[in-house]
């Protein structure tokens, strides 16, 4: 099982690696960008990861063919440039999402396999799933979709729990693998196609029903009232 849970890893890789660069894209960044927003999306949450767990060196000084694995992901990109160009808006959400999964499972996977507890583990899946992520919006200037009302870290979490829980009860690894990765994608995709959020919770401010005279006018009085001055004058004329 070693081995799949390696080529899941790099699948999560090159699927993050692409969103990346589709964002770049839609960015109007050069080569260059392309190529960081790959880099971070791809590995930049398994590096915190092994960083908070203190792993040294990281996965990918280890291991170089992550490294390769996303070089090779931005050239078939320049390459077939014109073809990402004209991807959806819907395909870079969708490519996320499998992302998300594959990650969630390896970073909670491997805080398992370091001896952590079941929410540690769940905690490193998560941020193994949505850290990359964030770090490629911010670079773009975008706000991150996980501090956003979009089910994103929730479908993480939910799936990590699901791993932890099952590995707990001593099910097979394959069943747990599947079983993480549907919940995670699952629930992703369903928030994408049916537009489901969580609640936002925000101060409302009520106006008072009646506004003193003397009151200084607000910016969007004075504009009313500019309006009503206007509206009389070309009454009177």
């Amino acid at each position: 099982m070693s081995g799949v849970i390696y080529w899941l890893d790099m699948a999560g890789v090159i699927v993050f690696a692409l969103s990346g660069v589709i964002l770049a894209c839609r960015s109007r960044m050069d080569p260059f960008g392309m190529l960081v927003l790959a880099a971070v999306t791809g590995i930049g949450g398994g590096t915190l990861r092994d960083l908070v767990l203190g792993v040294r060196p990281v996965f990918w000084v280890t291991d170089p063919t992550y490294l390769w694995v996303i070089l090779a992901t931005v050239s078939v990109s320049l390459v077939g440039f014109h073809y990402i160009h004209r991807l959806s808006r819907g395909f870079l959400p969708v490519a996320d999402a499998f992302g998300l999964a594959l990650f969630t499972v390896i970073g909670t996977h491997k805080a398992l396999l370091l001896g952590t507890s079941g929410v540690v583990a769940v905690l490193m899946g998560m941020m193994t799933g949505v850290a990359g992520g964030m770090i490629r919006d911010v670079l773009a200037q975008r706000v991150p979709m996980v501090l956003r009302e979009e089910i994103y870290a929730t479908a993480a979490m939910a799936g990590g729990i699901v791993y932890v829980a099952l590995q707990a009860l001593d099910a097979p690894l394959t069943f747990a693998i599947a079983a993480s990765l549907s919940v995670t994608l699952g629930l992703r995709l369903a928030a994408i196609h049916w537009h489901l959020a969580l609640p936002v919770f925000a101060w409302v401010t009520v106006p008072p029903k009646h506004q003193d005279a003397s009151a200084p006018l607000s910016t969007p009085q004075k504009a009313k009232e500019r309006v009503r001055m206007i509206r009389r004058e070309r009454t009177r004329r």
